[in-house]
C-alpha cells in the first residue's frame, strides 16, 4: 500500500506533499513560472515518470541481484510526451556493468513488467469522495 497527502494553500500552487508508511518523507511540487507557478518543486508529471523511473531502477537492481548478474548501475531516461496522441512515456535503460546481451535484452523485458509500469499501462482505477476535514 502507498499513501500521501498533498496541501495546497495560499501560495499559488505549491503543494506539500507527505508520504511513506508514517507520512514521514515530505517535499514540494509546483507548476513552472511559464504556468504561473514558483518552479519550488517538480510538477505532476515529472512526479509520475519519476515514480516510473524509480519503480524501473529498483526491480531492475533486485532482478540482477538476485540472478547474481554484474548489474553496476542503472541509468533510466523518461520523458512524459502529453502532446502526442495518444500521449506516451518513452523509457531509456542505461545499464552499466559487465553485461551480455542477453541479460541487457532480458532487463528490458522485466522493465515491461514493473509494478509502476503495470499501473501505468493497465489504468488504476480511482474512486474520489468528500470530507468535511
Amino acid at each position: 500500500m502507498a499513501l500521501a497527502t498533498a496541501h495546497i494553500g495560499a501560495t499559488r500552487y505549491v503543494t506539500r506533499i507527505a508520504t511513506g508508511g508514517d507520512l514521514q518523507h515530505s517535499f514540494t511540487a509546483d507548476e513552472p513560472e511559464r504556468l504561473g507557478g514558483q518552479d519550488a518543486g517538480p510538477a505532476p508529471f515529472d512526479l509520475l515518470v519519476s515514480a516510473l523511473g524509480a519503480c524501473t531502477a529498483i526491480t531492475l537492481k533486485m532482478y540482477a541481484d538476485k540472478k547474481e548478474w554484474p548489474l553496476e548501475a542503472l541509468e533510466v531516461r523518461l520523458e512524459y510526451r502529453g502532446g502526442e496522441q495518444p500521449p506516451r512515456i518513452d523509457r531509456v535503460l542505461v545499464p552499466s556493468g559487465p553485461l551480455s546481451d542477453e541479460q541487457k535484452a532480458r532487463l528490458a523485458d522485466v522493465a515491461e513488467r514493473t509494478p509502476v509500469t503495470l499501473a501505468i499501462k493497465n489504468g488504476v482505477s480511482i474512486q474520489t469522495t468528500l470530507s468535511a476535514s
